[in-house]
């Protein structure tokens, strides 16, 4: 090594870590839906700039975009690869071993090194780890960067005053190694080392592959493209460049560098500001093993330690309040169930005829599911009784003759959960065995409320029969029949329960094929309705009602019961590769219990039927019946082709859709003679 004076050992000046606000929320992104549990490293790229105006730091820049390659970074900027390490919870973000995570990199940077693989890119010199934890439901983002380093083994000194590029280089040769350096940056995109070739007043700039060719006689200056400002001292990327040129390009003579700064400023761009080195750089020639490493990014205060972001108050509340629920429904796919399609759900339009007990419950369990549109109907309003079971409600609401229950059912919903579109409709729902009367008034009437639920329905996926009444039922399942919308019934007693959906008939229609079927498994299109079990068709059940008969009287806990689990059978059918045409599994000997799950939520059954005295609960299935008074063929084709004309004869004439059905006939079919009686005292063998 020379002798020479010694202006003092170079110092460098370390990268500062700079985000973009949206590379937060496409890690969390990342993290719920592609990472998961995942904690294996990840590719990332960030950039740093060599133009950046007096006073700023020396920055290393992650975008959004970070984790898409090299496409989105503009040529004219320096490209650093990273690796990113995910951790799982605080405690392993704060356990993990960050020396052997350093030294790792730093590892590798040395290997790129000696394998020449940083000459042919050597933005493989500026390697960075990134250490992260996305507490996701506070949006707290811990982070930890390091930008590796390798000490050399004896100290890089100055071996003249650091000067202004100005007073190395002419005019002339300024703008001629701008000029170069323009003119090789369009073949290499993100040109950021390079050696600067000075034969006389002549100035050429190659990539760093050519240094082996550079003659003797010429004088090399090998350049990079420094993101600091400061006057007396280079940015980071020049340690690992210097380890570089040791161990490749050593020399006992002291080396010239060109920290390039392409400032633009007021329209004019200038090196001017760039400064030169000459330096004394130790040999590293002969050296092996990878050498101590530096590099890890101090906090705000100074230290060593991470740093950490807060985005809950930036973010909007509403925003945030989605992407909450969001993420308790994302978790599930992380271990437990994989394939649940979450989009599916959320897009289902869901419309509740009924808010009462069940319907505020249902309701709630919905949005905790994440559908994102629920609509109401109802015709009453709230009561000094309802609040303590309806749980959409409060005493103020039921004070001053009581707010209409849909309306106030949409509004309570929303501020649960200001992400949900939810509206209130206040009408009633014509019913068979209601007289109707025939007057314009009351037709009119009742046309209207007929042509609104029509619409109702048409512009929902999923309708929730939710009603006191049975007869209340009729008309819904008439017209979801007729559209082929899928309807799932809730029912109570006062100590059991019925959970229902209903059969969704093929769109070619027509009658039940005659081919026998395995009852275990009955197809989707072959299941019955709510009424297919009844023989009579519905009437006025309201007439001569005491007290305790006209309010729904059944134990408190039921309806929530019904409630979760009417909405579970609709998501648990929605996932279902058949949909609402899945066939149902029964309950019959227990089979159900060593049956192959098609739906990833288990059994998609016909029927639940609860008794609470017992704590039973069962699924029995059940046919479609041809002669049905909702579903059946001569009930919803007479409905499409004649409309409001077929309703209003079954409003307004009890035996209008028994007859209509053939139900009369078959009653009359019956030989009662045929009907054995037997006395106490007889049994079945003694007929024999």
């Amino acid at each position: 090594m020379a002798t020479s004076e010694d202006f003092g050992q170079l110092q460098f000046a370390p990268f500062s870590s700079a985000l973009d606000a949206g590379f937060w929320p496409t890690l969390s992104k990342k993290k719920l839906e592609e990472y998961k549990l995942d904690d294996e490293p990840k590719d990332l790229h960030g950039y740093y700039y060599n133009g950046d105006p007096e006073g700023v730091p020396c920055r290393l820049c992650l975008e959004y975009n970070a984790f898409e390659g090299l496409s989105h970074i503009p040529a004219h900027l320096s490209v650093s690869p990273g690796t990113l390490m995910n951790f799982n919870s605080i405690d392993a973000f704060r356990d993990c071993d960050k020396k052997a995570a350093l030294d790792q990199a730093a590892k590798q940077v040395w290997e790129d090194i000696q394998s020449g693989k940083a000459i042919t890119d050597p933005s493989l010199l500026t390697r960075f780890v990134l250490l992260t934890f996305c507490d996701l439901k506070k949006y707290h983002y811990h982070y930890w960067f390091a930008f590796p380093a390798l000490v050399s083994p004896e100290p890089i000194r100055l071996h003249k005053p650091v000067r202004r590029l100005k007073e190395v280089f002419t005019n002339a040769q300024a703008k001629s190694l701008q000029k170069e350096y323009d003119a090789l940056a369009k073949k290499t995109p993100h040109l950021a080392f390079f050696i600067v070739i000075q034969d006389g007043n002549s100035i050429k700039v190659q990539t760093l592959d050519k240094a082996d060719k550079v003659p003797k006689s010429s004088k090399i200056h090998y350049a990079f493209c420094d993101p600091c400002t400061l006057e007396e001292h280079p940015g980071w990327p020049l340690r690992n460049y210097l380890a570089l040129i040791a161990h490749k390009w050593p020399s006992e003579e002291p080396l010239s560098v060109i920290c390039f700064r392409d400032r633009r400023l007021e329209g004019s761009r200038s090196c001017d500001h760039s400064i030169v080195l000459q330096i004394n750089v130790p040999s590293l020639k002969d050296v092996k093993e990878c050498s101590k490493c530096v590099g890890w990014e101090r906090n705000r205060k100074n230290k060593l330690g991470p740093r950490m972001v807060d985005l809950s108050e930036s973010m909007d509340p509403n925003r945030l309040a989605e992407s909450s629920v969001d993420l308790n429904l994302k978790l599930m796919r992380w271990r437990l169930i994989p394939e649940l399609d979450l989009d599916k759900v959320s897009q289902t339009k869901c419309l509740l005829l009924g808010a009462g007990t069940l319907g505020c419950n249902v309701a709630r369990c919905l949005i905790g599911w994440g559908v994102r549109t629920v609509t109401f109907v109802d015709n009453s309003t709230i009561s000094y009784s309802n609040p303590v079971r309806q749980s959409l409600f409060e005493f103020e609401d039921s004070q001053n003759g009581g707010r209409p229950k849909a309306e106030t059912a949409a509004e309570k919903l929303t501020k649960i959960f200001p992400g949900v579109k939810s509206t209130g409709h206040q009408f009633s729902i014509p019913m068979p065995g209601h007289s109707v009367g025939k007057s314009d008034a009351a037709i009119k009437q009742v046309r209207e409320a007929v042509s609104k639920l029509e619409e109702l329905i048409e512009s929902h996926d999923v309708i929730f029969l939710l009603m006191d009444t049975r007869e209340s039922r009729w008309l819904p399942t008439v017209m979801a029949a007729s559209k082929r919308k899928l309807v799932i019934n809730a029912a109570l007693g006062f100590d059991t329960y019925l959970v229902l959906r209903h059969g969704l008939k093929s769109a070619s229609s027509g009658s039940p094929p005659a081919e026998p079927i395995n009852l275990s498994a009955i197809p989707g299109d072959r299941l019955g309705c709510y009424f297919c079990n009844d023989v009579v068709a519905p009437g006025n059940s309201t007439r001569d009602r005491t007290l305790d008969q006209q309010c729904t009287v059944s134990r408190p806990g039921l309806s929530m019961i019904a409630a979760a689990l009417a909405v579970e059978l609709l998501v648990t059918t929605l996932q279902h590769p058949n949909g609402a045409g899945a066939a149902a599994d029964t309950s019959a000997k227990d089979d159900h219990l060593n049956a192959s799950l098609i739906s990833p939520l288990g059994l998609v059954p016909h029927q639940i039927r609860g008794f609470m005295s017992r704590f039973h609960t069962i699924l029995p299935a059940s046919l479609a019946f041809n002669k049905c008074t909702a579903c059946s063929e001569s009930v919803t084709s007479a409905y499409k082709s004649q409309g409001f004309k077929f309703l209003l004869q079954a409003f307004n004439q009890p035996s209008f859709l028994e007859d209509h059905t053939g139900l009369t006939a078959l009653h009359q079919d019956i030989d009662y003679s045929e009907i054995m009686a037997f006395s106490d005292d007889d049994s079945i063998k003694s007929t024999e």
